[in-house]
């Protein structure tokens, strides 16, 4: 059976993981073909667990037999509007259990969790694109960047 553990400080991530970095490993395996580098989702990990004024967010860990089979990291934005309140920074699930209905149960705890909109960013040609849309999130915008090199 599938646990869903609330996590808000470094302490409690301790249950799942030796610490941030460790946790960032496990979340960049889980990512692939999508992820991000282990020092990006650390940063993610961070912010999100930083309670201490303008940052933070959570994390929520599926877990079976001990085992973290997926999990999300929430980011507070302090905005609101334009920019929603919270930003929806990792859905990850384990290669092998993705399709059972584990990203779902997170995101729709995290949506439980949180207080006002969400926002997330994904590639068009991720598979995950129509879980969420099934969710009802919905694409409002193009994301477009400039990148000082």
């Amino acid at each position: 059976m599938i646990y869903i553990e609330e996590i808000r400080s470094e302490n409690e991530l301790k249950v799942i993981a030796a610490g941030v970095h460790e946790f960032a490993e496990k979340l960049h395996k889980m990512l692939i073909p999508f992820e991000d580098s282990v020092s990006e989702i650390a940063a993610g990990v961070e912010y999100a667990l930083d309670q201490s004024g303008y940052r933070g967010g959570f994390i929520l860990a599926a877990t079976e037999n001990e085992e973290t089979q997926g999990a999300l990291v929430l980011l507070n934005t302090n905005m609101k509007g334009y920019v929603p309140e919270n930003l929806l920074l990792y859905v990850a699930v384990d290669s092998t259990r993705r399709g059972k209905g584990i990203g779902s149960n997170l995101i729709k705890r995290a949506i439980e969790l949180c207080q006002g909109d969400i926002k997330l960013h994904v590639e068009y040609d991720n598979p995950a694109r129509s879980l969420y849309q099934r969710i009802g999130f919905m694409s409002k915008y193009a994301d477009m960047r400039y990148t000082h090199e």
